[in-house]
């Protein structure tokens, strides 16, 4: 029976086969005999050395071949050898070999020590860069006892336990291409770490990765700024592709994060796989395509963008406005693929911050196999970029083929060859390799005790100790405070396991043979974006920034109404209700004019409100003004006609005195109405109330009186009450109708109505609208209740009085006129009090003008009406005899 050991968190990562009979398993007494084991795929791994007396591992995905594997644990996995030499991958590791080849040749940087290096391919699958790593760390013999394997891992830690076994281990790495590789690296193996691409901001927690180290930023800083850029460019609906690991998902995140504030949605998220990237790949397509989102953010490694790519062009969806992460941003492969100048042109992504480094292209360029046989990474690299076979180092698979290539000197120049490998125009990624190796020689300097760099004589043969083992706790404590100034000038240091985070920005742009360039349009410092947008070339063409909204923004005058169950930047325009404005666009919500203020018709600015009153100019304040004259004129004719006949019997009966009062005070009546026509102003205000009130009351005190007089001349006809009318006589009625004036006058409005809070022209700034009624404002509702209430009471004491006299013998019984006047007047003042409350601005006050015009009008005619036509048309009843007759 077999038994399997599984260690780490990706499958197969190491296999430690373990037979029964071998170990001798059995019970009681039986003890273990043996234990063999044997490195998985240790003969098959490939690399790059160099001894040194310090050694330098380093991990590059310098081969790719998309992985279709079924992890179904019951038998090893069956991986296949990593083809596909990328040559940019291969530019990072000479950038490494570079580096170090300076180091070793300086005088003043770790002077007298040799630094050597172990690198090899971990074909960017984190199970495959483990086992490249644990090669590393346990050095590259064939020997693999357990006592050893844990002796050379065991050294690595720096434990002192003899002599190791095997070949040289390393106490450092270089490499990690993504943040999972690093993370499995940084958690399970003992070296140092210095990763040059992994950026996921988790990295940067001490606690749990002590061990690491990177030059490149956290993605936490290309997230913000392109979230700085969607929200500067007014982009606010916006699909996402990601990758579907701690780099992508915590991008996105963050993204999310920033632009939440800020009204940016995403309209889909969709997530892709590197083991399923055509699958992943074409329903991520498929998603643009469906989506009215013209901006598109991606964040995955440049290999799945290239799938992507070719999926949208086999889709023919163009138009479509990409973000880019670092990853990809640069990619010179997808720079040079014919899918992506169909779908991708006017890309605007972040980069790694871009520098020279000086010599790099000219080492680059003289490489050759025939200086360098035993580097088998530059031997295959030279037979794809010159066709051709070297020697006897032609893979079998080349051999069988039908028309074999023709044999390589070593001799071929890279000089006129123009490809990812020999361009040096964008070594973000490269100068980040770089850099971490400087970082290193650093921190090994100080731990070496070597001279100072700065206080070191010209052509000094000071050199270093040389030591015999280097513990990496001793190259982290010297690593965290590292702090020098690179050969470009620029200072470095580590922030904790961080560097400042430094991007370009950029953007693909076609060039006239229709083949696309990058351009560098800005800078990111930190938080500080920078950006030239006339520089920008656009996915469009044009100069004009591409409009990516799942709404239109609101206009100026209307307010931003979400929609139910959809994201916040789907919303509906609804324009601003009269009396609010918004004068932005996307206004969130309308903002209510100041009292003195309304909108204007498109609501977008408040403008001082008109004020409007009832005047003479208008139709209906002319209609009121004439009926209202018409009335004074009536009563006048009546007046004069009462005094040409004032010594007939219908003009003297009931007291003419007071049949002349009575006109004299309906006449008033219908002048005060005029009162309340025209501007208010703080004297007509008071003037019109106290005229109204007087007029009235002195009206229907008269009829009141007129009434008294009625019943107390048919009261005193009958036996015992002859001494009742000496309380009528004329004195008496003039006297009454003085004191129920005086009533009026003196306690409700002159003395205190109008001297405590009188009426005060004041615009009804409740009323909604532009035009606004200028009113005389009821300082005191009491007061005026009371004027109302007063002549309320009289007007039904009247009534009431009237009502009782109806009947009285008589053929002329003016008790009857009064009656029915009195009905009028009660019933016009009754529907007088809900009307005028109901009333908006000035016509409020035309309902209180109808109000005394009709009563004036119902009194006028009920009244003298039946008595100017016996005067005029029927003088024969106007005779004592006829007013007598019963």
């Amino acid at each position: 029976m077999s038994w399997f050991l599984w260690l780490g968190s990706a499958p197969s990562l190491l296999l430690v086969g373990l037979v029964g009979r071998d170990l001798g398993l059995g019970v009681g007494s039986q003890v273990v005999q043996a234990v063999t084991c044997s490195r998985w795929e240790t003969s098959g791994v490939t690399g790059l050395f160099q001894d040194g007396d310090v050694v330098i591992g380093g991990l590059f995905s310098l081969f790719y071949k998309p992985p279709a594997m079924d992890h179904d644990f019951t038998q090893l996995p069956p991986y296949k050898p990593c083809t596909r030499l990328q040559g940019l991958p291969l530019q990072y590791i000479y950038a490494m070999v570079f580096a170090l080849e300076e180091i070793n040749e300086s005088v003043t940087l770790l002077p007298g020590v040799k630094l050597g290096y172990h690198i090899h391919d971990s074909c960017g699958l984190s199970f495959w860069a483990l086992q490249a790593a644990l090669s590393l760390v346990g050095g590259n013999g064939s020997s693999c006892s357990l006592s050893a394997a844990m002796t050379n891992y065991s050294a690595a830690y720096g434990e002192e336990r003899g002599e190791r076994t095997g070949d040289q281990s390393v106490p450092l790495i270089i490499g990690g291409d993504s943040s999972n590789t690093a993370q499995i690296l940084s958690r399970l193996l003992g070296p140092l770490s210095i990763s040059y691409t992994a950026s996921c901001p988790c990295l940067s927690d001490r606690s749990q990765f002590p061990n690491f180290f990177r030059t490149m930023p956290s993605d936490i800083y290309q997230a913000r700024a392109l979230a700085q850029l969607a929200i500067r460019l007014n982009w606010t609906w916006i699909g996402a592709v990601v990758a579907k690991n701690s780099y992508g998902l915590m991008a996105i995140k963050i993204f999310q994060e920033e632009t939440r504030g800020a009204g940016v949605c995403l309209a889909f998220v969709e997530t892709l796989r590197r083991e399923n990237i055509v699958s992943d790949a074409t329903r991520a397509a498929l998603a643009i395509q469906a989506s009215t989102a013209k901006v598109i953010l991606i964040f995955t490694w440049y290999t799945d963008v290239r799938e992507l790519f070719e999926q949208l062009d086999a889709r023919n969806v163009t138009n479509r406005q990409f973000l880019a992460s670092e990853a990809w941003s640069t990619s010179g492969d997808l720079l040079q693929n014919p899918s992506s100048s169909k779908v991708a042109s006017g890309v605007l992504g972040v980069a790694i911050r871009s520098s020279t480094i000086p010599g790099f292209e000219k080492y680059l360029r003289n490489l050759s196999p025939s200086h360098r046989p035993n580097d088998r990474f530059l031997r295959e690299f030279w037979e794809n970029v010159f066709l051709c076979h070297l020697g006897d180092t032609a893979p079998a698979n080349r051999l069988l083929q039908k028309d074999p290539l023709p044999p390589c000197s070593g001799t071929e120049s890279l000089q006129t060859v123009q490809n990812l490998f020999t361009d040096t125009s964008q070594v973000g990624v490269t100068h980040n390799v770089y850099l971490a190796v400087y970082a290193v020689a650093h921190a090994l300097h100080r731990l070496l005790l070597c001279p100072d760099i700065k206080s070191l004589p010209r052509n000094s043969s000071s050199t270093c100790s040389i030591p015999k083992h280097i513990k990496p706790m001793e190259v982290l404590q010297h690593l965290m405070k590292v702090n020098f100034t690179t050969p470009q000038g620029e200072m470095f240091y580590f922030d904790g396991a961080d560097v400042p985070a430094k991007y370009d920005l950029v953007n693909w742009q076609k060039t006239l043979g229709g083949k696309l360039k990058l351009v560098l349009i800005g800078r990111v410092d930190g938080y500080d974006l920078q950006m030239n947008e006339s520089a920008i070339q656009w996915s469009t063409g044009s100069n004009q920034v591409p409009v990516s909204v799942c709404s239109e923004s609101c206009r100026p005058g209307t307010r931003v109404a979400t929609r139910k169950g959809e994201p916040l930047c789907c919303f509906d325009c609804l324009p601003c209700t009269e009396g609010e404005i918004s004068n932005i666009t996307g206004s969130p919500h309308c903002e209510p004019c100041p009292p003195e203020f309304w909108s204007n018709s498109d609501r977008t600015a408040c403008v001082p409100r008109q004020l409007d009153f009832l005047s003479f100019n208008e139709t209906l304040g002319i209609t009121l003004t004439t009926v209202a004259v018409f009335g004074v004129t009536v009563t006048t004719t009546v007046f004069v006609v009462f005094l040409y006949y004032r010594q007939t019997p219908m003009v003297r009966a009931n007291n003419s005195e007071l049949s002349f009062l009575l006109l004299l005070s309906l006449k008033l009546c219908f002048l005060c109405s005029l009162v309340f026509i025209g501007r208010p102003s703080v004297w007509s205000c008071r003037f019109q109330q106290a005229a109204f009130g007087i007029s009235f009351v002195l009206c229907v005190s008269c009829l009141q009186v007129k009434t008294m007089v009625v019943l107390a001349a048919f009261r005193s006809a009958r036996p015992g009450a002859e001494a009742l009318m000496k309380w009528f006589g004329p004195g008496q009625q003039r006297g009454s109708v003085c004191f129920f004036t005086s009533i009026q006058v003196s306690v409700l409005i002159c003395v205190i109505w109008l001297s405590l809070s009188p009426p005060v022209p004041q615009p009804d700034l409740d009323v909604p609208g532009l035009r606004v009624t200028l009113q005389c404002a009821m300082a005191s509702v009491v007061g005026f209740s009371l004027v109302l209430g007063y002549i309320g009471l009289l007007a039904c004491t009247s009534l009431l009085l009237a009502f009782l006299a109806r009947k009285l013998p008589d053929n002329f019984n003016e008790a009857k006129l009064i009656t029915f006047s009195m009905l009028i007047f009660c019933a016009v003042w009754a529907a007088f009090v809900p009307a005028y409350v109901s009333s908006p601005g000035k016509y409020a006050v035309a309902v209180e003008i109808f109000a005394i015009i009709a009563s004036s009008y119902g009194l006028l005619f009920c009244i003298f009406a039946p008595k100017c036509f016996i005067i005029l048309l029927r003088p024969e009843k106007n005779t004592k005899k006829y007013l007598m007759a019963r």
